[in-house]
């Protein structure tokens, strides 16, 4: 494979690839249950006007929605992860636009399920929830029934959800502009040879040794940005413009409340979480400045914050290598955890490697009965590529335990909760990699890894989830948010979180355009206290403490089975308090100390 042009699909070994075969053996097995659901779904219509008669009749209802939703899920899943193979290709793209279509009629012909639950009246409610027909499904109904205020009548469901498709146009184009059509060239690296620059690579070559090579990666990759920051402006536009709509045609106060509802989160945490980040800011800035010196820069830019410190370790860590570190340090949660992640990661659940028309980045994506596939882009002089195998893999082992411990309705977890399970890895991997080197080097190294990890998951996410609350509380005012409301807001916030220790060039004020993120808004908060909760986590097992490995497996298995803080205070951290948000800032406080005079 010639190393210097992004591969084709066919040229990627099929070892390196995940295997598609155990969702379907093929596309016409993919046709044939598209054809049943399209064949089946109109008998929703047999409930229609009923679901509310008897609990027999609701728990019938529920079971044949739940037989339709786990065929859906197969069938989505399987396009979603071709797709993601290659983002242009014309099969795919028609399979998947095909079945959103689907799904907007779905959605349409069973809109009258959730109003008609709504209207059972409370004390028929609670009959039918003592009636042993309807066991499996109390919280379900629960969680549906709390959103009753939010819940619009038969006729307003179905204009919501034959919207629903329209409505998240701006997604498809964002990611067609950014994953497609956007080039970005090539560089000559330190070598002198010429290595595409891509979405994926940009990465890459912020790591390298070279000031002028990531100089030049950045500004030539943000000059395609530039090139279409109008485009991206209205895209971005619009993704809060149909978060702001769907927020008030369901009455809740705000896009952020609307958000937060579903998962039960008081909007303090949210806010507690920007005001602690804010508060203790000095760390940062001094890690900027230790940044600066170590480097010998005469100033700090952005291209500058991710190339590792310490110059003489240069790491070079092939995927089959990474995959045994990363096994290694999960030991501590048992042989069935290790073994069961060990044979996925062995056995093609990932697939590992860029190529041309990939979607960029890493993601974990499960479906209920299906191995949970990751997407990798892996690089193997990227060492925080090793960290991002274990975050995958702890995403994969989330819903690896839900599913198996869970029935369908109760196993999906929310991302509140994903983000704790992924982060919680990557805190243990850090552990076992400095338990394992005696050099001060090696140490300094992992050290300002794991300063890094904590800087982009809580203070560069916290950013980012302040910037999205300013965003949609512009539009819910009643302003523009034209190219350069974006630009400006995200430029105080920049000027915020970096201080005057980092010379922000003006093309970081297009980065705001290109966070996948931020056309799903108010994701990148969980992150952030992810990342609080999950050292709180590993702290405890780690030191060893009585019933710690055992409540966090509980934990995974536990799936969506309550609502996200319920989980978390069983497991043992209180996420209502700022306490783990407090800490793990102390402990960035901490490991910047030690990383000067280490240094």
């Amino acid at each position: 494979m010639d190393e210097t042009k992004t591969p084709t699909r066919d040229q990627i070994p099929e070892a390196d690839k995940w295997d598609l075969s155990q969702l379907f053996a093929g596309a016409d097995k993919w046709s044939e249950d598209f054809a049943s659901i399209q064949a089946t779904f109109p008998r929703l219509t047999n409930w229609k006007g009923r679901a509310g008669e008897s609990a027999e009749t609701l728990a019938e209802l529920l079971e044949f929605e739940k037989a339709l939703d786990q065929k859906i899920e197969r069938v989505y899943h399987f396009a979603s992860l071709q797709l993601a193979e290659d983002s242009a290709h014309p099969e795919y793209l028609a399979r998947m636009g095909q079945l959103q279509n689907l799904l907007t009629t779905i959605g349409e012909t069973g809109s009258f399920m959730v109003p008609e639950i709504q209207a059972i009246p409370d004390e028929k409610f609670a009959h039918y929830l003592a009636d042993p027909a309807l066991r499996e499904w109390q919280l379900h109904l629960h969680k549906i029934r709390r959103m009753r205020p939010h819940v619009l009548s038969e006729r307003e469901e179905r204009l919501l959800a034959l919207g629903s498709s329209a409505l998240d146009g701006y997604d498809d184009a964002f990611s067609q502009l950014t994953n497609v059509d956007m080039k970005f060239g090539a560089l000559l690296d330190e070598l002198g040879e010429e290595r595409p620059l891509t979405q994926s690579s940009f990465g890459s070559f912020l790591v390298k040794r070279d000031h002028e090579l990531r100089k030049r990666a950045f500004h030539q990759f943000y000059a395609e940005f530039q090139d279409h920051q109008f485009t991206l402006a209205a895209a971005l536009s619009y993704s809060v413009k149909a978060d702001v709509f769907r927020g008030r045609a369901r009455n809740y106060p705000s896009a952020l409340e609307a958000s937060l509802f579903k998962d039960d989160i008081p909007v303090a945490v949210y806010d507690n979480l920007i005001a602690s980040v804010r508060q203790n800011l000095a760390p940062l800035f001094r890690y900027y400045e230790l940044r600066r010196r170590v480097l010998g820069l005469d100033a700090l830019h952005h291209y500058d914050t991710y190339v590792p410190l310490v110059a003489e370790i240069e790491t070079n860590v092939s995927f089959d290598e990474a995959i045994e570190k990363v096994l290694a340090s999960l030991a501590p949660l048992g042989s069935e955890y290790v073994g069961s992640l060990g044979e996925g990661l062995r056995g093609r659940w990932c697939d590992r490697y860029e190529s041309k028309g990939k979607r960029s980045g890493a993601f974990s994506s499960g479906s209920y009965g299906a191995p949970p596939y990751i997407l990798m882009n892996y690089k193997s002089d990227v060492f925080s590529d090793v960290y991002t195998l274990a975050h995958e893999a702890g995403h994969s082992m989330h819903t690896w335990n839900a599913q198996r411990t869970q029935r369908y309705q109760d196993a999906d977890y929310p991302i509140f909760l994903a983000e704790v399970a992924s982060t919680f890895n990557e805190e243990l991997l850090t552990h076992h990699l400095l338990e394992q080197t005696g050099d001060p080097k090696m140490r300094a190294y992992i050290i300002n890894r794991q300063i890094d990890d904590i800087r982009g998951t809580l203070f560069r996410q916290t950013m980012f989830a302040e910037f999205e609350k300013v965003i949609h509380a512009i539009e819910e005012r009643g302003e523009a948010l034209t190219l350069d409301v974006f630009k400006s807001e995200y430029r105080k916030l920049l000027e915020a979180y970096f201080g005057t220790a980092v010379v922000l060039d003006p093309e970081l004020d297009l980065e705001c355009l290109r966070i996948p993120h931020f056309y799903s808004a108010f994701y990148v908060y969980k992150y952030a206290t992810g990342v609080s909760a999950a050292i709180a986590l590993a702290e405890r097992v780690l030191s060893g403490a009585p019933g710690a490995v055992e409540a966090y497996l509980a934990f995974l298995k536990s799936g969506g089975a309550k609502f996200p803080l319920e989980t978390l205070r069983d497991a043992g951290v209180d996420m209502t308090s700022s306490a783990p948000v407090e800490s793990t800032l102390a402990l960035f406080d901490r490991r910047v100390r030690e990383l000067e005079t280490l240094l």
